[in-house]
């Protein structure tokens, strides 16, 4: 099974020049840089390595840009990797097999944390085991800050963090939506959430493999949040109802309904007494909502034309710790 590495820098070519090497040593695999539209050595550290050389004539969001590198390349697998993420040599030797298993569309990876590029600059700590999402419709991220020797047995998952993501190609053709396998609709925020949620709602799995290692500067983590500028924090905001509306189920939301209406009163006097900007976060999410439902009829009515049953969404699974 080869593997298309889409490795994808936003003008962080001082990542690259350390990430690239990595992702190249890879085998059986065969690297795209994502050039987003990057002012500064992105290209030419592309250009120099041998890669292969995607460049967008102008910045996109997360979710775009790496949409344009799963139409430019045909592998039988897709390894999403950020320019901030740095692969152990063994990465996909470990990885890869997971996907061989049958219903298997994504595998879950080990991501440690790093404060740089260079190895000196690792820490004794998880950045992530992949995402949660639980029975209020939160994701999370799962272990950051945990030992780096916690999360050592493979097994299940709800799906990786858009860091580092090894992708069956099958289930990304089956995941698309009028021509979109991630929903650009969602910008960078949240659309690797909802990828992967789609791909449960249509029968694929997701397995953990904590021999898949990474390091990965975390740029964003709940600790950082009031950093973030306002826009992304109301996006982040919005994208939640958005998912809802796409994937989930009336079925499902009544059967989580005490849970969730629990979380929207604490989120709703969160939003009136310290991030008042996030009101218009409502008004966003009811603006896109038409647009959600048609992706929720679409995944529908492909489960009905096909005969398929809706897959059983795995709400609050994690890795054993």
């Amino acid at each position: 099974m080869g593997t298309a590495i889409l490795l994808i820098s936003a003008d962080r070519a001082d990542c690259l020049e350390h990430s690239l090497p990595l992702a190249l040593a890879q085998e059986d695999a065969e690297v795209t840089v994502i050039d987003n539209a990057s002012s500064d050595a992105t290209g030419q550290l592309a250009r120099a390595s041998g890669a292969r050389h995607l460049r967008l004539p102008e910045r996109m969001s997360w979710a775009a840009a790496n949409n344009r590198g799963i139409e430019a390349t045909d592998d039988d697998a897709v390894l999403l990797l950020n320019a901030d993420c740095f692969l152990d040599p063994g990465f996909l030797a470990a990885a890869r097999p997971r996907l061989d298993a049958d219903g298997v569309g994504s595998v879950t990876p080990k991501l440690l944390r790093t404060e740089g590029a260079l190895p000196a600059q690792r820490l004794d700590a998880i950045d992530c085991v992949g995402i949660a999402l639980d029975h209020r419709r939160k994701n999370t991220l799962l272990g950051h800050g945990r030992p780096a020797l916690a999360y050592e047995d493979p097994g299940p998952a709800f799906g990786p963090d858009g860091a580092a993501a090894l992708l069956r190609r099958e289930m990304l053709e089956d995941c698309a939506l009028e021509g979109q396998v991630l929903d650009e609709a969602l910008e960078k925020w949240a659309s690797d959430v909802d990828l992967i949620w789609r791909g449960h709602v249509l029968g694929w799995r997701s397995a953990y493999e904590p021999g898949a290692l990474g390091w990965h500067i975390r740029s964003y983590s709940p600790s950082t949040r009031a950093a973030v500028p306002r826009r992304d924090r109301r996006v982040q905001f919005r994208n939640r109802y958005l998912m809802m509306a796409a994937n989930d189920t009336p079925a499902g939301l009544a059967r989580d309904l005490p849970r969730i209406l629990a979380y929207e009163a604490l989120a709703l006097g969160h939003v009136l007494l310290r991030e008042r900007h996030l009101l218009r976060g409502y008004a966003e999410a009811w603006r896109l909502l038409p647009r959600a439902w048609r992706r929720r009829e679409l995944i529908d009515r492909k489960l009905r034309d096909q005969g398929r049953e809706r897959g059983e969404v795995p709400f609050g699974l994690e890795p054993m710790p």
